[in-house]
């Protein structure tokens, strides 16, 4: 027998560590080797363990999932990060991978793509699903979001007015205006809703 693929777990949600666990635990070439609930824990347990593989949500209590494997990657630049998440943006799954993300998994995906997204990126190949591969495709050739405008959008999605978006970020009224002009041309959106309700399910923004 081969040595097993050891895994380090990262999710805050128990019932799905659980699940995870137990999916883990019915493979013969795998092993749990420890498990995560916030970001700083993954990073100690990452150093305490070395995994093979690391299983990585994006939302956790303290810290950015993307921000954990970014810090990991800082210490181990090979270290193989899969994101295992329910969120399917565009946005975010363009961040994760250019934090270095091996592989791009969705949780409702069937326990058997899960195990060989695993294998493949243990094996040193990369992992992204159709659907995902399609998500990404959809919005290659749009124009992204500025840094600024990104920060504007997440004014709106809080309810603040122009005025108070001047105020907050420090420039003119009339900026503000312009920055959600363009905000609303590059999603594509009609008002100030749809455009946050866009940023929100691309995961441009989160609420």
């Amino acid at each position: 027998m081969s040595t097993p693929i050891r895994i380090l777990s990262v999710d805050d949600h128990p019932l799905l560590q659980e699940g995870i666990a137990a999916m883990i635990r019915s493979q013969p070439d795998m092993e749990l080797v420890a498990e995560a609930r916030n970001g700083r824990d993954a990073l100690q347990k990452f150093r305490e363990v070395s995994p093979d593989v690391t299983l990585m949500d994006l939302r956790l209590p303290d810290m950015n999932g993307i921000d954990v494997m970014i810090a990991i990657r800082d210490e181990l630049p090979e270290a193989r990060i899969v994101v295992l998440t329910t969120f399917e943006g565009d946005a975010e799954i363009q961040r994760a991978l250019a934090a270095g993300a091996r592989g791009y998994l969705l949780k409702s995906m069937p326990p058997r793509e899960l195990l060989e997204g695993i294998r493949q990126v243990h094996a040193g190949k990369k992992r992204i699903p159709t659907e995902i591969a399609v998500r990404l495709a959809e919005h290659l050739s749009d124009e992204p979001l500025t840094a600024r405008e990104v920060e504007v959008l997440r004014q709106v999605a809080g309810g603040n007015r122009n005025r108070d978006i001047a105020e907050r970020l420090f420039i003119s009224e009339e900026t503000v205006k312009v920055h959600v002009k363009h905000i609303m041309e590059k999603l594509g959106a009609s008002d100030r809703t749809a455009a946050v309700a866009i940023g929100v399910r691309r995961g441009i923004i989160q609420l």
